[in-house]
């Protein structure tokens, strides 16, 4: 009987291993999905600095009886450009609250000035450390929130097409129902 040495067993072994675990990963519900830990929590405190010019956003507003939205953006992100044309159309629908992120000011305000503001209130995060107490890892990332400063979802990245409708559309619409 043929003996075959143990190192000649582990490279296949290896390889089945690995491919088991990308068979599993690629069939999650959503592999590019960071879960948040905010989820069910109440809205960390939001910094009380704003641009020159807008109405400050504050820890009441996110508190008050209805759906709303808070996105993390910045001038200088083009993710955020891109998805802010779908901000823009969801402020006729809810209020939508910003928070600035590590941005110079006349940037903001210059970016707000060209593109439009679907903004109601604005909070100014110049050193980021408001979205660290969020969670947040890049912007754009938008949170919903209830009517009791809770957040029900966290979006990770530009609400736009086929990601907007999938995977944030849903919730949102589920938050809205739920709060009539």
């Amino acid at each position: 009987m043929v003996r075959i040495p143990p190192l000649m067993v582990l490279p296949p072994v290896v390889f089945a291993g690995l491919a088991g675990m990308f068979l599993w990963g690629m069939n999650r519900d959503d592999p590019g999905a960071v879960p948040s830990a905010m989820i069910g929590r109440e809205a960390p405190p939001i910094p009380d600095t704003t641009l020159p010019g807008k109405t400050q956003l504050t820890d009441e507003m996110l508190r008050q009886p209805g759906v709303k939205l808070v996105n993390f953006w910045a001038s200088w992100c083009p993710p955020c450009r891109v998805e802010h044309p779908t901000l823009m159309e969801l402020a006729n629908e809810l209020p939508v609250y910003g928070v600035d992120l590590r941005d110079i000011d006349q940037n903001a305000l210059s970016f707000l000035a060209e593109d439009g503001d679907p903004f109601a209130a604005i909070a100014t995060d110049p050193r980021g450390r408001t979205a660290i107490d969020w969670g947040v890892t890049a912007p754009p990332e938008t949170f919903i929130l209830d009517g009791e400063g809770r957040v029900l979802h966290r979006h990770a990245g530009p609400l736009i097409d086929a990601d907007y409708l999938a995977r944030f559309r849903p919730h949102l619409d589920e938050a809205l129902a739920a709060d009539n």
